[in-house]
Formats: C-alpha cells, structure tokens, sequence
C-alpha cells in the first residue's frame, strides 16, 4: 500500500454542488487503487471537478475529439517512471479531470447512486494514470473493467445486478 498519498480537489465548476463526504470518497478511491495494486511510495494525483464546457475543450486539445466526455486522465511520466514532486520526493501519478455534468446523468441512465459513479470514474481514471489502458483491445477493456470491479467491491461500491457499461 501507498505509504503517503497526497489527493489535491479542486473544484473548477459552479452549476452542481457536491455531495457531503465526496471529497473523502474519492480519496479512499485512490488510495484503494494504490493497494490493489501494490504500491508501495508516496504518491500525489489531483482531481478537478470541471463543467461540460471545460471538459469538451480539454478532450479537444489533447485527444482531438470535440465533444465533452465523463473523465480525462492526464498521467505525468510512465507507468512506473513518474514524475517526482521536487518539494516532497513523491511520485506524481497526473490530473484526472471530473465533468460533474456527467457524473450525475451517468448515475441517473446506469440507475445507481452518485457515490458509484464518483468512485467509478475516479477508479478507471487512477488506473489509466497508472498504466492501464482500453482503448486498443477487447481483452485491455475486460481486465480493466475487472480492476475496477476489484476496487469498487473492496469499497463496498458493487454493481447492481441489472447494471452494465460498456
């Protein structure tokens, strides 16, 4: 397990309050990522919460896709290899941008509560920060879909029988 993990949130948007105990949500995501994997290290990763509009921008300019998404994930360095905060010696994992938008019609169409999908989206994001990846195969997207599985039932966050993303 991580031996420190530092989570920055900001929250960069206006139109959606955030739940009470969110915050700590999404840190016990990340920390619950680091253990399942075997971390070992002090770690830093920040999360923006972020409107429709920012997030669109973003996905534009760094993936060439216009049009507004759930969640980026910007890692610094390689799995592995990551940048080191010259202040505290940790290793910086990257950002993962929140569309706050999106969160809450996502947890309205998969029919589970708010809680799920913040820590869905902060889990598949930590894992892409980490390395994971399932954009080119079938098999990539099936153990990172297992990985998030993983995590979620360790929080006590488990999908509902009738849920399915694909």
């Amino acid at each position: 397990m991580a031996d420190k993990l530092k989570v920055s949130i900001t929250n960069g948007q206006k139109d959606y309050k955030i739940p009470t105990g969110i915050r700590l949500l999404i840190r016990k995501c990340c920390h619950a990522v680091l253990q399942t994997e075997e971390m070992n290290g002090n770690y830093e990763v920040s999360v923006s919460f972020v409107d429709e509009g920012y997030i669109q921008q973003l996905n534009k300019q760094h993936r060439g896709k216009d049009e507004p998404t759930d969640v980026l994930s910007f890692p610094t360095g390689a799995p592995g290899n990551y940048d080191v905060d010259q202040d505290t010696g940790a290793s910086m994992l990257g950002d993962i941008a929140l569309s706050i938008p999106h969160v809450y019609r996502q947890a309205e169409q998969y029919g589970h509560d708010i809680r799920r999908e913040f820590a869905y989206l902060t889990v598949h994001s930590m894992l892409h920060l980490i390395g994971y990846d399932h954009e080119d195969s079938g098999i990539a997207r099936v153990h990172m879909r297992e990985k998030e599985e993983d995590v979620l039932s360790r929080l006590g966050l488990q999908r509902g029988a009738s849920y399915v993303r694909e």
